[in-house]
């Protein structure tokens, strides 16, 4: 395999777990950019762990995983069942607060980067296995009970609350599975890729995250996939000289989408109906 094809499946794995830490909270209309500074403590965690102290991958992992989760599980008791925005001004928040943090520290690298973390034997089939589990993990949530109630509180809040649904406890459920999934994907990142910076956990990876969430559909975990695969393929087939403007062709998409079909590509109604046509044959 090339390694442009590798890097090409790698980083469309990672983009679907990233995706997919956002979607969950999302379930209950909270945009929780807290899972790209979690990302970057996970990612830097796993760096020093590595390097420094010679932890092996698998433990890495875990440690990453709890640790996202616990990070946004602390802070969800505050953000639990917060509206949208304050939601999203807490995410940003800490984003400028862990990539400042970063860049002032000379044991993280500071804004040179930090370098030499041991990288993954066969990350594809390593990465693979985590997105099958955390994907079954996703779509067992969204039919259950808890899933079809989370339905209810993004339709309409007061009308789960009169039918006994507690928006604060299901907020805080999606936001720390949605930490510990992004904590997976901070330390597959590092390890797949053996070097960080801090410039990759700005607002830009937000910008490609609600991209691939909107065009490939909120309604559903399974349009994540297909608009990650298309949107990390968009700088491969593109020459160099417009694929260096990906950010721009992103943002037009996304306007254009929300514009004209705001509910994604892939929504429940379409997955329905392709069920209902398959059934009938």
């Amino acid at each position: 395999m090339s390694s442009s094809v590798m890097y090409f499946l790698g980083f469309s794995m990672i983009y679907i777990l990233m995706t997919w830490s956002i979607y969950l909270p999302y379930r209950v209309e909270h945009l929780h950019f807290l899972t790209v500074s979690t990302m970057a403590i996970t990612g830097y965690m796993s760096g020093v762990l590595a390097v420094n102290f010679g932890w092996t991958f698998f433990p890495t992992l875990i440690t990453g995983m709890l640790l996202g989760a616990l990070l946004s599980y602390i802070i969800s008791f505050a953000i639990g069942d917060a509206p949208t925005f304050t939601v999203v001004i807490v995410g940003i928040t800490f984003i400028f607060i862990i990539k400042t943090i970063i860049e002032n520290t000379d044991y993280l690298g500071g804004t040179m980067g930090f370098f030499g973390i041991p990288m993954l034997d066969r990350p594809l089939i390593i990465m693979f296995i985590v997105v099958i589990a955390v994907g079954y993990l996703i779509y067992r949530i969204d039919n259950s009970r808890i899933g079809r109630a989370a339905s209810v509180i993004f339709t309409d809040e007061n009308m789960a609350k009169s039918i006994g649904i507690k928006p604060k406890r299901i907020g805080m459920l999606f936001q720390t599975i949605g930490g510990g999934i992004a904590g997976l994907a901070g330390v597959l990142y590092a390890l797949f890729v053996g070097s960080l910076f801090p410039s990759f956990f700005t607002f830009h990876l937000i910008g490609t995250l609600m991209t691939i969430l909107f065009i490939g559909g909120y309604t559903t975990m399974w349009g994540i996939i297909p608009a990650a695969l298309l949107l990390r393929g968009i700088p491969m087939i593109l020459p160099s000289s417009i694929s260096s403007w990906r950010i721009l062709i992103y943002g037009v998409l996304l306007v254009a989408i929300i514009a004209f079909k705001p509910k994604g590509l892939i929504t429940k109604k379409f997955l329905w109906k392709l069920k209902r046509n398959k059934l009938s044959r």
